[in-house]
């Protein structure tokens, strides 16, 4: 009888064992963030270009998985990233023309239970009239933050570009101007005679730093708003910064 006894709490020992350690190994909490990554000194204070970063192409009904990016080391993250400070823009929303910055402490963050410290906003100025650095107070720190413009169709406040659904709110309505993405990165004379100013977006990066953002288009290999079309191929991110590190007041190039 002691013997069987014996047995039992061996198995049930052996079973609670057993499932906590099987807890523990399927709690994804448990997983170790990926390692940070340092900035790259050579990024900072000079103009840096990324060329066709490559978006969704087929997303008209639903969103696209957000893409991470890191102004610091000019590189893409995937989504095991999202709570470390490796990156810096967010991709997201809609054709993953929503952009946002990486902030640990905004519940509605990518990046919320990190430590990261990033926010974004944008102005109404060119790119090269964008020297001051803003107060840390002006910076948003939520998700799909700026993306359509409100001079356009489904616009969502100040953005980045303007969407001419029917292709008349800038050209004649034909076929091939429709469900365009104007890139608002030089002033844009609407058919109506209005003219949107430029866009410029600032960041305040995961780790303090900041930069200034141009998009300067969507479309594969396509600079020159007249070759912005229906059928262009999309969605790939072209876009230039200058970064400068935490404590600088002017965005400087050296």
């Amino acid at each position: 009888m002691q013997w069987k006894n014996t047995g039992i709490f061996i198995c049930l020992f052996t079973l609670i064992f057993m499932s906590a350690a099987c807890s523990k190994d399927d709690d994804p909490r448990q997983e170790p963030l990926p390692e940070e990554e340092a900035a790259d000194p050579a990024l900072f204070n000079t103009l840096v270009r990324v060329n066709n970063l490559q978006a969704t192409q087929s997303n008209e009904t639903s969103a696209a998985s957000t893409l991470y990016f890191s102004l610091e080391t000019k590189k893409q993250y995937t989504a095991e990233h999202a709570q470390t400070r490796n990156w810096d823009l967010a991709f997201s929303g809609l054709f993953n023309s929503f952009l946002s910055g990486n902030n640990g402490q905004n519940s509605n963050n990518f990046g919320f239970g990190g430590s990261a410290t990033g926010g974004i906003l944008i102005v109404e100025k060119s790119f090269d009239e964008v020297i001051d650095i803003p107060s840390d107070n002006d910076f948003k720190t939520g998700s799909t933050l700026v993306g359509t413009d409100n001079y356009g169709d489904f616009g969502e406040g100040m953005g980045w570009y303007l969407y001419d659904f029917e292709g008349s709110i800038v050209r004649d309505g034909a076929t091939q101007n429709q469900h365009v993405a104007y890139a608002l990165v030089n002033p844009l004379t609407l058919s109506n005679g209005t003219v949107v100013k430029p866009r410029t977006i600032i960041l305040r990066t995961a780790k303090g730093n900041y930069a200034k953002i141009r998009i300067l288009s969507c479309y594969k290999d396509l600079l020159e708003p007249s070759l912005w079309l229906k059928d262009a191929p999309k969605m790939y991110f072209t876009f230039e910064y200058v970064l400068v590190p935490a404590g600088s007041s002017s965005f400087t190039i050296k």
